[in-house]
């Protein structure tokens, strides 16, 4: 199935709805949770998650029963957001292969502060005429930030694939443009700082001027 197939999925309000459901929860949701946060009927919500496997949009696997032994019952289908990632261009377009070029020139010629610098002045040009908080920003950058004790994570990272090849530069990157964006609303950059986890973007924000 093409990506074009596979997002087209989504055409489908309730698939719709379950993929939000699941992509927001950050882990693994079973069907009856699914179900009961998209408005459908266990069944229903069953083969719409299963349809959205097979467009390789969600990923599913198994939950044991915490009880053990005979009549425990079968482990629980759950489901998780698809680590691959889909895009559509028309006509096709390939910047990330270039993005992954420059971050090398960048290596290459030892410009990481440079790299760092136009990051942060990016992050400041993303606010420029803006009132909106950070999280505000972030959320329409793709971040999916989401609150957790007393701070902000970020579920997804925008530059995943070239974070994977550079890490380092990347995540530098990514922390420069985040302070940035604070100092552009007119809030404290120190804010921000890297704190990767598997999975999530390697940028965390305190709620407060506090770190």
């Amino acid at each position: 199935m093409s990506d074009l197939e596979a997002l087209a999925q989504l055409n489908d309000p309730v698939r719709r709805s379950l993929y939000a459901f699941v992509s927001a929860s950050g882990g693994e949701v079973g069907r009856g949770e699914a179900a009961a946060a998209a408005g459908v009927s266990r069944t229903l919500a069953a083969h719409h998650l299963d349809k959205l496997v097979e467009a390789g949009l969600l990923e599913a696997g198994f939950r044991a029963q915490e009880r053990k032994g005979p009549g425990s019952g079968r482990p629980a289908k759950v489901y998780r957001r698809a680590r691959a990632e889909l895009s559509v261009s028309l006509p096709p377009r390939d910047y990330g292969s270039l993005a992954a070029v420059l971050a090398e020139v960048v290596d290459l010629l030892g410009g990481e502060e440079q790299a760092e610098e136009a990051a942060r002045g990016m992050g400041r040009r993303l606010a420029a005429g803006r009132e909106a908080d950070a999280v505000e920003v972030l959320r329409e950058r793709g971040y999916e930030p989401y609150a957790e004790e007393g701070e902000v994570r970020q579920r997804n990272c925008p530059f995943h694939a070239l974070a994977e090849r550079q890490p380092l530069l990347v995540c530098s990157m990514n922390l420069a443009l985040c302070q940035g964006l604070l100092e552009g609303l007119g809030q404290d950059p120190g804010r921000a700082r890297l704190d990767p986890r598997p999975g999530e973007c390697c940028v965390a924000l305190s709620k407060t001027n506090e770190n």
